[in-house]
C-alpha cells in the first residue's frame, strides 16, 4: 500500500483559512500535520475533523523561534517520515492607530509573519530538497501590500515581504533540488477581520470587481493548482476578486 503524501499547514488549528487548506488536502488524501501555537483546544477538535479524511497529527510551535521550528519539523518526520508539501498560513494581524504603533508591534508582527515564515521554508525547504520527489511550498502573503489601508501599520511589511521571500527560496531550493518548488497565494477580502464596522466590510466588497466576499476555500484552491502544478514556481498569485487591479477612484 503506498504511503499518503503528508502537508504540513501552519496556522491550521483554529477555523481560519490554514483549517481550510488542510480541509482540502485531506480531503486529496494527504496526511496532515496541524500546526498550532496558542489554540491547542481547537487544534484537537481540526484534528479530530480531518481524521474523517486522512492522517492528521496536531504540533505545537512558536514559528518566531528557531529551536520551536526545527522541533516542530524534527516531529512531523517522525510521526510522516516526510513532508511534501508546506502551507504557511499562519499568521497575526492587529488593527491599531499608527500613533499608537510601538516597536514591539512591529516586532511581534515580523517575528510571526516574516520570520515564521523563512524558518518554516528553510527548514522543511532543506528536507524538501534531501528527499528525490522534493516538495512544493505555499506562502499566503497579502494583496494589499500594493495597496494598503489604514492602522495595519505593523502588519503590511511583514507582509509585503513574502512575495521576495517566495521568490528567493524558489531561487535556493530549486537550485539545489529542481524538485522543490516555491509559490505564494496573495489572498483579498476572503475572511475580513471581524473588527471591522459594517461600512469597512461593505467597503472592502465594494472594492472588488466581482461585488463579493470570499472565502477560505478561494485561497485553498489556489494552493492545490500551485501543489498540482509542477512547471510552477517563484510565482505569487493575487486570490483578491480584482482588488489589485481595481480601485473605486478609477
Amino acid at each position: 500500500m503506498t504511503e499518503p503524501k503528508v502537508a504540513l499547514v501552519t496556522g491550521s488549528g483554529k477555523k481560519r483559512v490554514g483549517s481550510a487548506v488542510a480541509e482540502a488536502l485531506a480531503r486529496r488524501g494527504f496526511a496532515i500535520a496541524v500546526h498550532y501555537r496558542t489554540s491547542e483546544a481547537d487544534a484537537r477538535d481540526t484534528v479530530a475533523h480531518l481524521r474523517q479524511f486522512a492522517p492528521a497529527e496536531a504540533f505545537r510551535a512558536d514559528l518566531s523561534s528557531e529551536p520551536d521550528v526545527k522541533a516542530l519539523v524534527s516531529g512531523v518526520l517522525a510521526r510522516f517520515g516526510r513532508i511534501d508539501a508546506l502551507a504557511n498560513c499562519a499568521a497575526l494581524w492587529n488593527r491599531k492607530r499608527l500613533e499608537d504603533v510601538t516597536a514591539a508591534d512591529l516586532h511581534e508582527h515580523l517575528g510571526a509573519n516574516l520570520v515564521g515564515t523563512f524558518l518554516t521554508c528553510q527548514h522543511v525547504g532543506l528536507k524538501m530538497v534531501a528527499q528525490p520527489g522534493g516538495g512544493c511550498i505555499v506562502n499566503v502573503g497579502d494583496w494589499a501590500d500594493v495597496r494598503p489601508y489604514r492602522d495595519y501599520a505593523a502588519y503590511f511589511p511583514s507582509k509585503a515581504a513574502i512575495p521576495g521571500l517566495t521568490r528567493v527560496f524558489a531561487v535556493e531550493l530549486g537550485a539545489r533540488n529542481p524538485n522543490v518548488r516555491v509559490n505564494a497565494v496573495l489572498p483579498g477580502p476572503v475572511m475580513l477581520p471581524p473588527e471591522l464596522t459594517a461600512e469597512e466590510r461593505a467597503g472592502a466588497v465594494a472594492g472588488t470587481l466581482v461585488k463579493r466576499e470570499g472565502t477560505p476555500h478561494h485561497v485553498a484552491q489556489a494552493v492545490l493548482q500551485f501543489i498540482e502544478n509542477d512547471f510552477v514556481t517563484g510565482a505569487c498569485l493575487p486570490v483578491d476578486g480584482g482588488r489589485t487591479v481595481y480601485s473605486t477612484d478609477s
